[in-house]
């Protein structure tokens, strides 16, 4: 009987080892067939944007390498190109499958489109993702004149959409870049598909004075290392959710950069131009948003003519880093219901 129970146990042993075996080689096969399957949509981005592609020279080093390792999170193809406009090189990063609808990404301040890193392969699953970076951001785009009219940025955005082909598109804008997305809206209003504000800046009121806003503040006017982590808390519900890549970069753009040129220029949206935005909009707005409130649902709700709102829980400013499955979600279920 013992001799039975033993043999019976190296049995049930040997079938565990085969099929433990068998796994481990399925998953390294799943696991090549899946790299050979992202490096030959590499090589078809490279091969349909290679006019675009350029071994630009890095303006600052360490940031470049910082931007590089965000980059690394991006688990998904994509391309890096350069379109040359008449204010100088706008640096686009390009995911997502060819003929698919097309969805621009603005970032907001002191990032870059590196901060689409939890939110990139969900969105890129349908669409053809732009991922702008703004001309007077830190980021890879290169300002080659001075820029001395707000309308010149429009006209810049304006620029690249036309190289690219882009008539018709979605647009997604978080905190500075949901102000500029409602900007370019206004006077590009016949290439909006549908729009996405993720805790827009300045959009519909605006930012409420505070503790939290004024550390802020003067942590922009002089970053310091041992200041991130309680600044980084004012604006994200969970800073360890943040990658350590990402919080480097961002460290290094608030230490290189200064408040842009026209950040004080960024107001409130009037009531006539917020209703005259006949575009779909969803509005997204983390419960711990240190620059939105309820004010903002408000206002949106009341101005805008087709529009969704939703407070997002357990999120800050940084609401798609917070909770990207959730926002990820809400925004797939607004640009395809």
């Amino acid at each position: 009987m013992l001799f039975d129970q033993m043999n019976s146990m190296k049995y049930i042993g040997f079938l565990f080892l085969v099929l433990f075996l068998f796994s481990c080689g399925s998953n390294q096969k799943n696991s090549k067939k899946e790299a050979l399957e992202m490096d030959e949509v590499e090589k078809q981005l490279k091969e349909e944007f290679g006019k675009y592609i350029d071994d630009v020279e890095p303006v600052n080093q360490a940031y470049f390498k910082a931007y590089n390792e965000t980059l690394e999170l991006w688990k998904v193809p994509f391309v890096e190109i350069y379109v040359p406009t008449n204010l100088g090189k706008a640096h686009v990063i390009v995911s997502g499958p060819k003929g698919a609808e097309p969805l621009v990404m603005l970032h907001g301040m002191n990032s870059s489109s590196t901060v689409w890193y939890p939110n990139i392969k969900a969105l890129s699953e349908k669409y053809r993702v732009y991922a702008i970076d703004y001309l007077m951001d830190m980021g890879k785009s290169q300002l080659t004149v001075e820029v001395n009219d707000i309308e010149q940025i429009n006209d810049w955005y304006a620029e690249i959409f036309d190289q690219l082909k882009l008539e018709k598109l979605h647009l997604i804008g978080a905190s500075k870049g949901g102000w500029l997305a409602v900007f370019i809206a206004l006077h590009q209003p016949s290439r909006m598909d549908k729009m996405v504000l993720l805790s827009p800046a300045q959009t519909f009121i605006w930012i409420p004075p505070g503790s939290k806003m004024l550390s802020n503040i003067t942590f922009t006017i002089n970053p310091e290392r041992e200041r991130l982590r309680s600044v980084l808390e004012t604006l994200s519900a969970n800073v360890d959710l943040l990658d350590q890549a990402f919080i480097d970069q961002y460290f290094l753009a608030a230490k290189e950069s200064s408040i842009g040129k026209f950040t004080m220029q960024m107001r409130p949206f009037s009531d006539s131009e917020l209703s005259s935005l006949q575009v779909p909009v969803l509005v997204l707005i983390g419960d711990e948003d240190i620059i939105n409130s309820e004010k903002s649902i408000a206002k949106a709700k009341e101005l805008l003519p087709n529009v969704k709102t939703d407070m997002i829980q357990n999120a800050g400013h940084f609401l798609s880093l917070d909770q990207p499955e959730i926002v990820n979600r809400k925004i797939l279920d607004f640009l395809n219901p």
